[in-house]
This record gives C-alpha cells, structure tokens and sequence, in this order.
C-alpha cells in the first residue's frame, strides 16, 4: 500500500468494513476502515490494495459499501479509497458544508493526508456532481475522472415538474430531500423503512437489490441521530452547488472522463452531461438500473478496468 493509512485510526463497528455483512471472501485481508482528519472533518473511508490511488465516492442513500463487489479485483491494481461523504455512514455530520465545492475540498484533503498527489476519481449518484466538481476545482490533481446514473446541477437541464409516475417514483425525492428538517426529517422518523425501500426499489429497475443489502443501509442510516439530516445535507445545499457549477462550466475539463449509466435508469444521460463540460468523454451503457455498482459489477469493472489501463500502466501511453 502506498499510502501512509496504516497509521491511521482503524475504525470498527456498525458501519465499518469489520461490522459490514456479506462481504466477498477475503474482503477483511486486504481492506480496513480508517479515519481521516481532513477539511475540519473526520471522515471514514474503507482502504485496501496496491498501485496508483483511484478513490470511489458513493451515492444517497448508500456509503462506501456500494462498492464493495468491485473493490476486490480493483485493490489487486490500484490503492483503493471508499470514502463515506460527509454527513454519510461513519464520516462526521457537521450542520453545514454540503455544496459540491467544500465536499470536493474534503476529498482532496483525504488524499493529501494519504500522501497522494494525483489520483483517479469515480463518483456515482450524489459522488457524480461531487467527482466533477474535484476535477472542476482542482484539475492538477485528477488523472482521469469516472461517473455514472446523476444530472449535475446547473448543468444538466432541470426536469420538468410534471412527469409520467414511473419517473415521478425516481425522481420526487429531489425535491423533498431539500425540505426543511421539521418537514421532511420528521415524515421519515419511525418510517424509514418506508422511504427509502421506496427510494431503492423505484431506481432499480427490474433487478431489486436484495432485501438485506437495503436493511443494512437502512440501520447505518438509524444508527446514528444526525445520519438523516446529513444524508439530505446534499440536496439542502443544491442552490450553493448551482451557483458554483455556473463558475466551473466555464472551464471545460480536459481530462479523459468515463461516463456511465444503466439501461433501465440514466443511459446514455451521464456521457451527454459530461459532453457540456469536458472535452474527452468516453460513454458506456451498463445492464442496470441506476445502482449500476451493485447490479452489473462485472460489466462495471471491465469498463473501468479499461478505462483505468493508461493511468495504471502509464508507460503504455505512446
């Protein structure tokens, strides 16, 4: 491992990588949950596995453990960082900072504490925005950025109010996240089961994940009494986000970007987002719904993987 992680506090429990269930074999031998003070915050990220850094940034509702069937066969050609975004799993859940540009700060501050200069970066959902706003804000630092199944606020064009019920079940939640906590924290309480097994099954297409997977995101999101509140401090701080990305369009992206999406959720969606903001743009469609990391792992993997080759074998590059 090239980093200095195993320094860092391990941590352990509900959450974690030691208290996470149905981890593929050997899981626990090449990953640990470490802490990282960064930004002002102690964020948690799963780190394991050898090679140029490549840092994976989930989506809401999930953590980290939205990656862990790909994070195996990548630890065996790059250090793997799964980060939890603040206010997310066993990070900290400040009151505020959930616009993309001070998320963004957090996870380059997570790499300088881990050592790493320049690094691969792939986001997904709410770590899409997050990943562009990393390449946008600090483009020195990013060799190549992934993302996949999200709109990025301010650049996509929005949604219109009134849609047909299928995409009124994926989509409602982009407007009631960004309620107040008196409303929408207090309709949840008690009910969570209820809104986000609605929020998994209605993005999943035709291939539901299984009903332990959304349990387990479920009770790390019940584990904690700030965990809901900070897993809509995201959605709460879009109209910042927006603002920011009408600053950062006007810098197109000059390194290579790989953007995915299901073919029962996003598409080819993401790949023409990126299209706005990034000169080279790679577009690959996955046999998916919108949780494409955990429905199409396979598919996923030989897609990054070949993505990925220049950054890990650079001397390939002509």
């Amino acid at each position: 491992m090239r980093s200095s992680s195993t320094s860092l506090p391990i941590a352990e429990g509900p959450g974690s990588a030691s208290g996470a269930p149905n981890l593929p074999a050997g899981f626990a031998e090449t990953f640990t949950s470490r802490y990282v003070d960064a930004n002002g915050v102690r964020l948690h990220a799963v780190i394991g596995g050898d090679g140029p850094p490549l840092l994976l940034v989930h989506g809401w509702p999930e953590t980290w453990y939205a990656w862990r069937y790909l994070m195996p066969a990548l630890a065996r050609d790059f250090e793997v960082i799964a980060v939890d975004q603040r206010g997310i799993g066993l990070s900290d859940k400040p009151a505020d900072g959930y616009d993309t540009g001070t998320v963004a700060a957090d996870l380059v501050a997570l790499m300088n504490a881990l050592g790493h200069e320049r690094f691969a970066i792939y986001g997904t959902d709410t770590g899409m925005p997050i990943a562009y706003a990393v390449a946008a804000d600090h483009p020195e630092r990013v060799e190549r950025l992934v993302v996949s199944e999200a709109p990025i606020p301010g650049v996509s064009p929005s949604p219109p109010l009134f849609i047909p019920p299928e995409l009124n079940a994926k989509f409602w939640h982009l407007m009631f996240n960004q309620l107040p906590a008196e409303v929408n924290e207090a309709l949840v309480k008690g009910r969570e089961e209820i809104f986000f097994g609605a929020e998994f099954d209605a993005s999943a297409g035709s291939q539901k994940l299984p009903d332990e997977v959304v349990r387990y995101y479920i009770d790390v999101l019940r584990s904690d009494p700030d965990a809901m509140r900070g897993s809509f401090g995201f959605y709460r701080a879009i109209n910042a986000t927006i603002a920011q990305n009408e600053q950062r369009k006007a810098r197109r992206l000059t390194m290579p970007v790989l953007a995915m999406g299901g073919t029962e959720s996003g598409g080819d969606g993401a790949g023409k987002t990126m299209g706005l903001v990034a000169d080279d743009v790679q577009t690959v469609v996955l046999p998916a719904g919108h949780w494409v990391a955990e429905q199409a792992p396979e598919e996923l993997l030989e897609a990054l993987t070949a993505f990925l080759a220049p950054y890990r074998e650079p001397e390939v590059v002509q």
